[in-house]
C-alpha cells in the first residue's frame, strides 16, 4: 500500500526557450546569479512539501553544470540548512556520487548531517554519469567496469564505519588505516567520529540497467532501490521488480513485489491529459535533450541525439514524445482522476510498495514546481488512505 510520496529535485534553475525547438544544451551557459537561484527554489520546495504531507524531498549532487539543469554540488550541506527551515519533512540525499568522495569523509559528513537534523537526513549512493564531473573529480566513468569496482569498495568501507565500533579495511583502492605508526603504537584500526544517530543506516541507490551483480550487491548491504525517474526513463520496470526479488530471496530475504523500493515518475497534473500534454511536452523534451546525450535514454540512437542538437530539425524530426513516455507508463499527465488511477493500479500490481516518487522535468520553473507539488498534495495524495496529508499551503 501506497503510504509516502517523494519528491526528487536535480537541480534546475528557470531557464527560457526551451523544448526541442529551444536553445541546444551545450549552447546554454548561465551566469552565476542565475545558477545560485537554485537554492532559493529548492528551500520554496521543501517547505511547501513540508507544510503538505510529502515524505521526503530528494536532491541531486551534481558539479560544473554551467547550462543550470543540475546545480547542487553538496546535497549533505543543502540538506543541513533545509532541516532549518523545516518541521518534518526528511532530506534525501538523491545521490552522493561515491567515486567522487573519499568513503571516510562521506561517512563522517553523513553522520554529521544525521545528528544534527536528529536523524531527518536519509543516505543515498550513487555511481554517476557525467564524465565531466566524475573524471574530473580523478574517478573512473568512462571505464564503467573500473567505477563499479571503485564504488563497490567505498560502499564497503562505508558501511564497515558506520557498522562497527572499530574498523579496518584492506582493498585494491584503499589500505584503512595505513600502516603507520602512531603516539607509539602501530595504527590497526579506526572509528569514525561521530557514527550516525541511526543505525543501521537507511540507505538509497538508483536502479539504472538492473544488473545482476548490482542488485546482489544492494541486497547484500540493505540498500533500498529508486527506480524510474530522475535520470532514468521513469515507471516501474517489471522485470526489474521481479530480478530484485529474486536478489533478496538469494540471501534468505523474501519481499513482496515492490517491498524496499521507490517507483519514480515525472508528472504534470492539469485539467485534462490533452491540457497536460500542451503544457508539459516541452518539460519532457528538454529533459530528453539533456539526459539523451548521456547515453541514459536506452531508446536513442546516435541520430536521434545528434537532431536533438539542432533546433531546426529536431521539432519534426521522430524523437520521443511525451505521449509516448504516458502510454508507456513513465510520465503521471492528465487530471488527478487518471493519475489515481494509474498509481491504484500500481498499488495492485505491487503489494509492498509503500513508496512513490514525483518529481518535475528540468526546465519547469520555479512557480509552476510549486503549484505542481500542491495540486497532486491536495488533490492526488488524499486517495491513498496511509498517506498523511496535512492541510494546503498557504498562498
Amino acid at each position: 500500500m501506497i503510504t509516502k510520496f517523494d519528491s526528487l529535485f536535480a537541480g534546475h534553475v528557470d531557464m527560457d526557450n526551451v523544448g526541442y525547438g529551444g536553445i541546444p544544451v551545450n549552447e546554454r551557459r548561465l551566469p552565476d546569479e542565475q545558477l545560485t537561484t537554485v537554492f532559493d527554489k529548492a528551500e520554496s520546495m521543501a517547505k511547501l512539501m513540508d507544510r503538505l504531507g510529502y515524505s521526503t524531498f530528494w536532491m541531486a549532487e551534481h558539479h560544473f553544470q554551467r547550462e543550470g539543469y543540475e546545480c547542487i554540488p553538496n546535497v549533505l550541506m543543502a540538506a543541513l540548512h533545509l532541516a532549518h527551515v523545516t518541521k518534518n519533512i526528511n532530506l534525501g540525499c538523491g545521490f552522493n556520487i561515491t567515486p567522487m568522495w573519499h568513503p571516510l569523509r562521506l561517512a563522517e559528513d553523513y553522520a554529521t548531517a544525521d545528528i544534527l537534523t536528529k536523524g531527518r537526513v536519509v543516505f543515498g549512493v550513487g555511481r554517476g554519469y557525467h564524465t565531466r564531473e566524475v573524471e574530473t573529480f580523478g574517478a573512473p566513468l568512462l571505464d564503467q567496469n573500473a567505477n563499479r569496482e571503485l564504488f563497490e569498495e567505498q560502499v564497503d568501507i562505508i558501511f564497515k564505519a558506520f557498522n562497527e565500533e572499530s574498523f579496518a579495511h584492506k582493498g585494491k583502492h584503499y589500505t584503512l588505516p595505513p600502516e603507520v605508526p602512531y603516539r607509539g603504537y602501530q595504527l590497526k584500526e579506526l572509528t569514525l567520529v561521530p557514527r550516525p544517530l541511526r543505525r543501521p543506516v537507511e540507505c538509497w541507490q538508483p536502479i539504472q540497467g538492473g544488473s545482476e551483480r548490482a542488485l546482489d550487491f544492494m541486497a547484500k548491504h540493505g540498500i533500498q532501490g529508486l527506480v524510474g525517474g530522475g535520470s532514468a526513463e521513469g515507471g516501474a520496470m517489471h522485470s526489474v521488480v521481479l530480478k530484485w526479488q529474486e536478489a533478496h530471496a538469494k540471501i534468505g530475504k523474501h519481499l513482496e513485489l515492490g517491498e524496499r523500493m521507490c517507483f519514480g515518475f515525472h508528472f504534470y497534473i492539469a485539467d485534462s491529459r490533452e491540457e497536460g500534454i500542451r503544457e508539459a511536452a516541452k518539460y519532457y523534451e528538454e529533459n530528453m535533450k539533456m539526459f539523451g546525450e548521456l547515453r541514459l535514454v536506452r531508446a536513442l540512437s546516435d541520430e536521434q541525439i545528434e537532431i536533438m542538437r539542432d533546433p531546426k530539425r529536431a521539432p519534426t524530426a521522430k524523437l520521443p514524445r511525451i505521449e509516448d513516455a504516458i502510454n508507456a507508463g513513465g510520465v503521471l499527465c492528465g487530471s488527478p482522476e487518471q493519475i489515481i488511477e494509474h498509481l491504484k493500479a500500481l498499488e495492485k500490481r505491487y503489494p509492498g510498495l509503500d513508496r512513490v516518487s514525483v518529481s518535475l522535468s528540468v526546465g519547469v520553473p520555479k512557480s509552476a514546481c510549486l503549484e505542481q507539488l500542491e495540486r497532486f498534495a491536495t488533490e492526488v495524495m488524499p486517495a491513498f488512505q496511509g498517506a498523511k496529508v496535512r492541510e494546503p499551503a498557504l498562498a
